[in-house]
């Protein structure tokens, strides 16, 4: 048996997860209006899926949307992946890509390179620093000659108060 301190909850949402001990007086208890053809939708989402029951998913979703305006405010620092799949055969295609990384060496931490067939590759680039130079060099790398698809994810660097 588990013996938790006065006005405490034990919390387990999602099989597997570890139980997280929250105190009653950080949790409250919000009610929403929501067409019932929406909320069956989101009910299949969240039973397909198995992100858990409707309050960790409204949690996480409003986590996520917070996150997105500080990333568009540029309060904090921010990390990216920039996923491309490219001709390696197109010409000076993969010259330009090494002086982007150079130019931008600050913000370049990593890069993945995987041979895909003979003629594609694929490269994942990790990106951290400000959000406007990360966007700024995510677009450009997406926008070369040869590049067949690119895809950014763009994330702020969570502080504290995420954490919560």
């Amino acid at each position: 048996m588990l013996l938790l301190p006065r006005n405490t909850v034990s919390v387990t949402n999602v099989p597997g997860r570890n139980t997280r001990e929250v105190t009653m007086s950080e949790v409250v208890r919000a009610s929403l209006s929501i067409d019932s053809d929406l909320m069956s939708r989101f009910d299949q989402l969240i039973e397909r899926s198995g992100l858990g029951n409707r309050s960790e998913v409204m949690r996480d979703l409003i986590r996520g949307r917070l996150m997105d305006e500080a990333w568009d405010s540029g309060e904090d620092g921010a990390v990216a992946t920039v996923t491309l799949i490219y001709d390696h055969e197109r010409r000076r295609l993969t010259r330009q890509m090494e002086d982007i990384g150079h130019a931008h060496h600050s913000e370049v931490m990593s890069s993945l390179h995987i041979h895909l067939d003979h003629h594609s590759c694929l490269e994942v680039i990790v990106l951290r620093g400000e959000p406007k130079n990360l966007r700024q060099i995510a677009n450009h790398l997406m926008g070369l000659k040869g590049v067949l698809h690119g895809q950014a994810v763009f994330c702020r660097v969570p502080t504290n108060e995420d954490r919560r």
